[in-house]
């Protein structure tokens, strides 16, 4: 597509698409402001850029200069940023349209997309169930058609579970290798960018337009863009590692199968396929629930009806416009991390918990080098232990919640590439497969899952 009539016809598609699924409450973006946008970057797109035309949502935690960033938050509401994310500014020089922000858990911290300030998001294929979080809004926009990509964050697995729950590719790249510059802040030492997408083939090239070296983010490693690999023939020379504590006795059977499946069709495309051992990864969750909430506590410290946030009128002192502030423009989930952080990082209690976590986190990253020093070139694992779960089922008990990323938060933890792939369904619910890199080689990561994508069929009931 070279043709800026072309590009103003996509837009409109989008747009229309957009307005089609409006009942998932997916997209936070009014659709008139959608629709003006995405005419206007379509006509001052660049027309020999890769992505010229093509409609990519962005979740609300990235920045961008045409729509607000509210990161699901009434705390947030309304604000503008000053600048592009640097994910979003190379998204448009590639020629990419911004289709516009996308609906999340508060600040990224949900399973559901149900702890969004704006309502909860809708299951794309079953509305009385979730889509996943944080970066549900934008799993169910790729999953109902409405654009072919879209950018989610992870930090423990915020990309790949909604992407499994809703039967679409999810795509977490390694630490480092996607600027998070304009990525709104909540674990600094987990977050990352990444992508969903329609087929591999979408997310990756997506992948490699944002990814690369960039001088605003002192996390971001000095390497050269992705460069998409060749579909393969084959997996002939791959050895595929199976980590056996990801396969616990009371995996969902409907996962189970279509794992099985995928493992035996992994091997009929010619790969080695043993059995390994993760010895920490039970510690894995409780390790996460850590890290992440000490770090949010500290990042979510700028939200003080000063710097950041509504300042509350009648507020006597700073201590009680804090307090305000805080109680009123955070949501229960938001509060509640952030008070679990604030303890983990107090007096008395920093050795007992935070530095043990993160005593955990260097023995959970040796465990996968032990495992690919071994030559092992990737691992397969389910995405989620069970199928998308009904809205509010988990609500009143935070801790199951939070074990629905039980098989996703290791790759956070280590800082390695991670890909969901769909791998068939239950009862109509998708169910998703996952793939675990080594770190800088999302290239071998993606020829297999091309591979796996070609060879699942992925609409077969398990």
């Amino acid at each position: 597509m070279s043709d800026p009539s072309e590009a103003l016809a996509s837009a409109k598609a989008a747009a229309d698409r957009i307005v089609n699924v409006k009942r998932l409450n997916a997209c936070l973006t009014p659709i008139k402001e959608l629709r003006k946008s995405l005419a206007a970057q379509a006509s001052t797109a660049h027309p020999s850029g890769v992505l010229y035309g093509m409609p990519v949502a962005v979740k609300d935690n990235i920045c961008t200069l045409e729509f607000t960033t509210s990161c699901g938050s009434k705390i947030l509401e309304g604000y503008r940023s000053p600048y592009d994310a640097t994910a979003a500014a190379k998204l448009k020089a590639a020629g990419a349209l911004i289709a516009g922000k996308t609906n999340c858990d508060e600040f990224g911290m949900g399973s559901s997309t149900e702890h969004s300030a704006y309502g909860r998001t809708l299951h794309p294929f079953d509305k009385t169930r979730v889509p996943g979080g944080s970066s549900g809004g934008s799993a169910a926009l790729v999953a109902a058609g409405a654009v072919p990509a879209a950018l989610g964050s992870e930090t423990g697995g915020s990309v790949r579970q909604p992407a499994s729950l809703c039967g679409v590719v999810g795509i977490k790249p390694t630490y480092g290798r996607v600027s998070r510059y304009g990525l709104v802040a909540f674990g600094s030492s987990l977050d990352q960018i990444g992508v969903l997408g329609r087929s591999v083939h979408d997310a990756a090239r997506v992948l490699s337009v944002i990814s690369g070296r960039d001088p605003k983010d002192s996390t971001c490693e000095d390497r050269d863009s992705l460069r998409l690999p060749n579909v393969p023939e084959s997996l002939q020379g791959f050895v595929i590692g199976v980590p056996k504590e990801y396969f616990p006795q009371d995996l969902d059977a409907a996962v189970r199968r279509a794992c099985d499946r995928a493992i035996r069709l992994l091997r009929e495309l010619g790969a080695a396929v043993r059995e390994v051992s993760l010895p920490h990864t039970a510690y894995a969750v409780a390790t996460y629930y850590i890290i992440a909430p000490a770090e949010a506590s500290s990042n979510l410290a700028r939200y003080d009806g000063a710097r950041y946030g509504p300042r509350f009128n009648g507020s006597e002192d700073v201590r009680a416009l804090y307090r305000t502030t805080r109680g009123d423009g955070f949501g229960p989930e938001v509060r509640r991390r952030v008070l679990v952080g604030t303890y983990v990082l107090s007096s008395g209690y920093y050795d007992a918990y935070y530095r043990k976590a993160q005593q955990m986190r260097a023995l959970i990253a040796q465990d996968f080098r032990n495992v690919f020093d071994r030559g092992v070139d990737l691992l397969f694992t389910p995405t989620t232990p069970t199928p998308a779960f009904k809205a509010g089922e988990k609500l009143n008990d935070p801790v199951a919640m939070y074990l629905s990323d039980i098989f996703t938060v290791t790759a956070n933890i280590a800082g390695l590439p991670a890909i969901s792939v769909p791998i068939g369904r239950i009862k109509g619910l998708p169910i998703g497969g996952q793939l675990i890199g080594q770190a800088f080689l999302e290239d071998e990561m993606l020829e297999a899952a091309y591979a796996l994508e070609r060879a699942v069929p992925a609409a077969e009931e398990a």
